[in-house]
């Protein structure tokens, strides 16, 4: 079978600094959502939020004006509630209640370099189990993000999150859409799996930036696009999760562009030595 070569884009130890920037401004945007979002609430108020974080910091939202083939995407983020998975366009009919849970992903540009990564929001008190959906997802972000320090090939890190899931519990992993390389383009080779062998996939190295995203659901791991050409949803209308952080693996470390902390609290020494290269 023919394969395509991958293009996988190697940054300089400069140009991964660059990416930090981008990662920050994309932190904060987080922050004002994680203050913002509430009862009430629509998501197109969120979107209004976030680019003015987005631009007040200096940089340049990612996803507004994304074209993939189906249309230049309106918003600054993506605003995914309850059975919606991934890149739900922001609305004022989306009005935010009680019980919910919201995924938000969002990418800023600083100097032509992207930062992107996605948290998942509890909407006041929300029932237990997606609490504990959330903490799966979360769980197993982290699990892929410690096995880039390790592993020797990417499959390692698809193989961790699928692990992580298997031992949260019964949730659904999400096909058909993972994490991605990342750098001058928001986009960009390799895709990762949030499941699979760790003997797959190409070989890990410092240089690299990666997109880290898994997608859990509390049923069934298939999913339908809207006709807006943009959102994905559950098939079979469960809650989903989504959580991301963009890394980069460094000669000493991997380092969590987008975490404020560099990832220091989950990774240990693991992130220390990159993250205080700032």
């Amino acid at each position: 079978m023919f394969r395509r070569r991958q293009h996988i884009q190697y940054k300089t130890p400069e140009q991964i600094r660059k990416m930090r920037k981008a990662g920050l401004v994309v932190a904060e945007v987080h922050q004002a959502m994680r203050e913002s979002a509430g009862p009430g609430v629509t998501t197109a108020e969120l979107d209004r939020i976030a680019e003015h974080v987005i631009r007040d910091c200096g940089a340049v939202p990612s996803f507004k004006g994304y074209d993939i083939g189906n249309g230049p995407y309106p918003g600054s983020i993506c605003s995914s509630v309850n059975e919606q998975v991934v890149h739900a366009i922001p609305s004022e009919d989306a009005v935010l209640k009680e019980g919910d849970l919201l995924s938000v992903d969002v990418g800023a540009i600083v100097d032509g370099w992207h930062g992107d990564a996605a948290i998942t929001i509890e909407i006041g008190q929300v029932a237990p189990e997606l609490t504990a959906l959330r903490e799966a997802c979360e769980a197993a972000m982290w699990a892929g993000i410690k096995a880039a320090g390790t592993a020797k090939r990417l499959g390692g890190i698809s193989h961790a999150i699928e692990r992580s899931v298997e031992q949260s519990g019964e949730y659904g992993i999400v096909t058909g859409f993972g994490g991605h390389g990342i750098g001058t383009e928001m986009h960009q080779d390799p895709h990762i799996l949030n499941y699979g062998r760790p003997s797959e996939g190409p070989k890990l190295r410092p240089g690299m930036a990666l997109a880290i995203e898994p997608m859990l659901t509390l049923g069934s791991e298939d999913t339908a696009e809207l006709a807006d050409g943009w959102t994905i949803v559950t098939d079979d209308g469960s809650i989903a999760a989504h959580v991301e952080h963009t890394i980069a693996l460094c000669e000493d470390g991997v380092w969590v562009l987008t975490a404020p902390d560099g990832g220091v609290e989950q990774l240990g020494d693991a992130a220390a030595s990159a993250a205080r290269a700032e």
